[in-house]
């Protein structure tokens, strides 16, 4: 069946066939000393390293002859953007790699292609926010908006050149390179054998008429295995360079936006990055077919799965993060948290590149929404969420092809030339305040001041693709380097040399190859494929510089990934980089051989493909486990057959629940605990059969069962959710914890249950021997109550982790309760008790069952179930049945919908059987 790849931007774009705009005439082209000399000698002039223009032809590209730092900003330019727009196209389409980190440009705003302007207004100013006359501002930034847009005739007329023209589908330059990467290499190792891609097509359309992009989208879908998603310029304008841009990209990465026009941001263009996930759910909605799978990417698409679910209940739904997860702290600072955390959970598989992601994930699904979150996912009133860490990596396979290219060969030569005997530092990264370009360069500075012996020895050169959001950053980091070339740089040697431009893909490549060190000091990242494809550029196959050293912040998923063979640095801490820098030039030979022989095995595992194929195998094992589960999927109770099984057997035994399962739910402050008499009649009658063997499993404290069934002789009673036990047939209660070791966690509980207690109007904490509960359903305000009950459980799990104690968020409630011991643990005690006196023929024990019962209504008897299905399937025991009362998802085998009543009609109809029953009973 098919897989949609569902991601914001299509790896295709079209390509009009137009005029380019005129551009305004260059300055002078500024003529170095070295030019002039070569042109006073009749000699070809120099030309730029980076100057692909010329083409790698019979010329070839010639360093100058001296790297004076007069020419370094010439030597490592790019070419104009006309003659770089051809250059770039065929080498993408010529390329079987796209770039992991594109660091493309914003949408709307690239210059590779020939594409309409988009027609996007402007965002809303600060003032908004002001509530004196809110409307008639509104009123009137609109209408500037449009005032804006109608003075600039020569921008539509330039557009409308696009209606009608021929167009060409290329490979895109906005989008998920690493992904894109990972689809083609499971593609090609036909573990993905039939994919679709949803998306944008990564530019702005409202100039085309519907025709033309009926035809696009028609090509698309024929020929690419794309389906194209249209949008406004407006909407997509506010949902991407607004919304994902401002808003949730720095929140994901620990950069909170605290200055006025981030709230204006936030509730401008919430509205569009609705508009536009609406509009991809409805995408896949329409073309969607039982048993196709969706994979939806990254944080611009965090509400198409609950969209999805709406529409398409039993569809197989995956979500992948590729950014990192922020800590509940930093999350629930988004003002629709709980929109976006119910949106994810739609998925029936959620994944993100470390374990730290995870848990940052389950422990804000617990604190915000109050929901059970486990090690393995989320546990949801009507299903279950399943999380994994998975790393995404590079296409090993595609890179090798790509750097036994001619070009690469020629960069790496021509590099290797112009470098000669100086020690090579490099680094690419968008030049934002995650990226941590300015603590880098600072920690460069601090190295040249620190260690001045490598001073005319080393070089770092650092590409920077500049963002127009970041002026004072890069303003900030400009001033930074020319410190220190001013400070460190002599006629011969420039130590930085700093790129505001990105490079080509092959000079990247050769970069990588040439280099003695990457250095990465992102403050905050998902995963840097950077370092990854560092590494495998590394083996000194194409250059005789190899196993170079890779310096990783430690605040980066690839350095989980890498567990320690990389040099790990802090980027706030310049001394510690800078130590880093001294430390990867001066290793040895044998040591830099071993840490990049680790690294290069984990790059050559966990790869692309792997990432790819995994996650979708992964994704089918949690839906079948999930449907087998569904409600809808387990069928109903027959209790004719249950009674067939019944009368057949020579030994039953019965576990069954309580609260919600024998008896509606009381309030557990009731001083006067009294069972209903149908309940205490049921019990008898099922004891009246000697065969028969009964445990009423319950949270309660042993002296209130003592009460609750006191008229119920030889019953076996299981108290606060298997911590005491009481054996059938006796009168003795059995602790099973240890009093001593439940009194050492209860007493620090105890003080975060009455810290939230006080600031919860209206609740109140209960006290059981084994167990702490905080109540909150008589709570003044229920909304903040609840808020504090997910801190209350959140708290707790983080603080009292090793005590082996968990804070579970049940019905208006918290419970807090011992990790060792649940109802499972006590009925396998109780069934290995009869095992050995079955084994030991003690005087009055009877053979081992072979009809088991368990009944229950709540998550906390999912543990039990597991343990009675397992020993069905080992066949311990011939006939089992586990029942799940109420309409949930379980791992019963059965549901009852009737609720009590249900439950006491089956033990009378068993009862009743009983009493009709002739076979005798075999000791």
């Amino acid at each position: 069946m098919t897989v949609f790849v569902v991601s914001l931007f299509l790896p295709y774009t079209i390509n009009f066939n137009v005029p380019s705009p005129a551009r305004r005439p260059s300055p002078p082209r500024r003529v170095s000393t070295l030019d002039r000399k070569a042109s006073n000698e009749g000699s070809a002039p120099t030309l730029s390293l980076f100057d692909i223009q010329h083409g790698l032809g019979s010329v070839g590209p010639t360093p100058p002859r001296t790297p004076a730092a007069a020419d370094a900003e010439d030597f490592f330019s790019l070419v104009k953007p006309a003659s770089l727009e051809s250059i770039k196209a065929t080498e993408r389409e010529s390329a079987s790699i796209a770039r992991s980190d594109p660091h493309s440009p914003a949408w709307g705003k690239g210059d590779v292609f020939r594409q309409p302007r988009s027609r996007a207004g402007p965002p809303p100013p600060p003032s908004v926010l002001k509530h004196m006359r809110i409307i008639d501002k509104l009123d009137r930034w609109k209408a500037d908006a449009r005032d804006a847009l109608d003075v600039q005739p020569r921008d539509r007329s330039h557009d409308r050149i696009f209606a009608g023209a021929d167009w060409t589908v290329v490979p895109a330059e906005q989008g998920n390179g690493g992904l894109r990467n990972a689809v083609n290499a499971a593609s090609a190792a036909g573990s993905l054998q039939d994919k679709i891609w949803v998306g944008t097509i990564g530019m702005p359309t409202d100039a085309l008429p519907e025709s033309q992009q009926r035809e696009i989208e028609e090509t698309l879908e024929a020929d690419h295995e794309s389906l194209s998603v249209w949008c406004k310029d407006s909407d997509l304008d506010g949902h991407y360079n607004h919304y994902s841009k401002q808003i949730l990209w720095p929140v994901f990465h620990y950069q909170i936006p605290d200055n006025p026009k981030s709230k204006a941001y936030e509730d401008h263009s919430w509205v569009y990055y609705v508009k536009v996930n609406r509009a991809f759910a409805d995408k896949v909605v329409k073309n969607y077919k039982r048993g196709d799978t969706i994979w939806v990417h990254d944080y611009h698409l965090l509400l198409v799965p609950a969209m999805i679910r709406q529409k398409l209940p039993d569809a197989r739904i995956g979500f992948f993060l590729h950014v990192a997860f922020p800590s509940s702290e930093v999350f629930r600072c988004l003002a629709v948290r709980n929109e976006l955390l119910e949106g994810l959970l739609g998925s029936n598989l959620v994944g993100f590149q470390t374990d730290e992601y995870c848990r940052h994930f389950l422990q804000t699904c617990s604190r915000l929404l109050c929901v059970e979150a486990t090690p393995e996912g989320v546990q949801l009133e009507d299903r279950f969420v399943d999380i994994l860490d998975l790393a995404i990596g590079i296409d090993p396979v595609s890179l090798r092809l790509t750097r036994a290219e001619p070009s690469v060969a020629e960069w790496v030569r021509v590099m290797q030339e112009r470098y000669q005997g100086q020690r090579l530092i490099v680094a690419r990264d968008k030049l934002d305040h995650v990226r941590g370009v300015r603590q880098k360069i600072l920690a460069y500075e601090l190295f040249l001041n620190k260690y001045p012996e490598w001073r005319g020895k080393t070089v770092l050169i650092q590409v920077a693709t500049s963002t127009t959001e970041q002026a004072e950053l890069d303003a900030t980091v400009s001033d930074i380097v020319t410190r220190v070339n001013s400070t460190n740089a002599t006629l011969a040697h420039q130590p930085l040399v700093f790129l505001k431009q990105d490079i080509s893909f092959a000079q990247y490549i050769a970069l990588l190859t040439v280099a003695d060190a990457l250095m990465i000091t992102s403050l905050r990242e998902g995963m840097n494929l950077t370092s990854h494809e560092f590494v495998f550029c590394q083996d000194g196959k194409h250059a005789a510089r190899k196993h170079g050293s890779l310096i990783l912040s430690e605040f980066t998923g690839s350095s989980d990934v890498f567990e320690g063979s990389q040099l790990a640095v802090n980027p706030w801490n310049a001394k510690q980089c800078a130590e880093a820098i001294k430390i990867a030039l001066e290793m040895g030979a044998e040591e830099r051989e071993r840490r990049w022989g680790k690294l290069y095995d984990v790059v050559t595992h966990r790869t692309a493909g792997y990432w790819c194929s995994t996650y979708l195998k992964r994704l089918r094992e949690a839906y079948e486990r999930q449907l087998s589960r569904d409600r809808i999927s387990i069928p109903r109770l027959s209790t004719n057959a249950l009674a067939d099984k019944y009368r057949m057997a020579e030994r039953r035994l019965f576990f069954l629940d309580y609260e919600g399962t024998l008896a509606v739910w009381g309030s557990p402050s009731s001083i006067i605990l009294t069972s209903p008499q149908r309940v205490l009649d049921a019990l008898n009658d099922i004891l009246l059969e000697e065969r028969n063997v009964v445990y009423v499993m319950s949270a309660r404290k042993p002296e209130e069962l003592d009460r609750l069934f006191s008229r119920v002789p030889n019953l076996g009673l299981i108290a606060e959710n298997g911590c005491f036990l009481k054996e059938f047939g006796t009168e003795e209660w059995t602790p099973v914890a240890d009093p001593e070791k439940m009194g050492a966690w209860k007493e620090g509980v105890l003080g975060i249950l009455n810290y939230y207690h006080e600031r919860t109007e209206g609740s109140w904490v209960e006290e059981r021997h084994c167990s702490l509960i905080f109540h909150h359903a008589s709570a003044v305000d229920q909304q903040q109550a609840a808020r504090q009950a997910g801190e209350c459980a959140n708290h707790i799990n983080g603080a009292c982790e090793g005590q082996r104690v968990r804070a579970l968020p049940i019905e208006k409630a918290v419970l807090v309760e011992p990790m060792d011991w649940d109802k499972a643990t006590a009925a396998t005690a109780l069934y290995e008790r009869m095992r050995r006196k079955a084994e030991a023929n003690e005087a009055g024990a009877a053979g081992m069952p072979d009809f088991l019962l368990v009944a229950g209504d709540d998550r906390q008897d999912e543990t039990i179930f597991r343990w009675a299905n397992r020993l069905g399937e080992e066949k311990a025991i011939r006939d089992v049945m586990t029942v799940s009362v109420g309409s949930r998802n379980t791992q019963a085998m059965a549901t009852l919908t009737q609720g009590v009543t249900g439950v006491l009609s089956v033990l009378q109809k068993l009862a009743a059987v009983s009493a009709s029953s002739a076979l005798p009973l075999r000791r």
